[in-house]
């Protein structure tokens, strides 16, 4: 058993900047492979970006250029650094490690 939680999320106005970390209740060296999705109503989740334990990122067009994936070996989180956001990354953020372990989600809302 695994458990995520996720937290960073919030309120910010279009062009601002969030940091999500995702807390895992084991190392996060563990894992070979974890990842941030989000999710809007009446949608699936998407991954917006992964991080592989050889340090291989990948990311989702819409956010290219934008977020950044990163560990935090110090504090054993996976953090997702968000930059010029727009109202279309409203969504619930969710962090996956494999395999099917998911956190609870935190809101992100964009808007001025």
């Amino acid at each position: 058993q695994v458990q995520l939680v996720e937290s960073g999320g919030g309120l910010v106005q279009p062009g601002g900047s969030l940091r999500l970390s995702c807390a895992a209740s084991r190392s996060i060296f563990s894992f070979n492979f974890m990842a941030w999705y989000r999710q809007t109503p009446g949608k699936g989740r998407d991954v917006v970006a992964s991080l592989t334990d050889d340090g291989r990122t990948n990311y989702a067009d819409s956010v290219k250029g934008r977020f950044t994936i990163f560990k935090d070996n110090a504090n054993n989180t996976l953090n997702l650094q968000m930059n010029s956001l727009k109202p279309e990354d409203t969504a619930i953020y969710y962090c996956y490690v494999p395999e099917n372990y998911w956190g609870q989600g935190t809101q992100v809302t964009v808007s001025s």
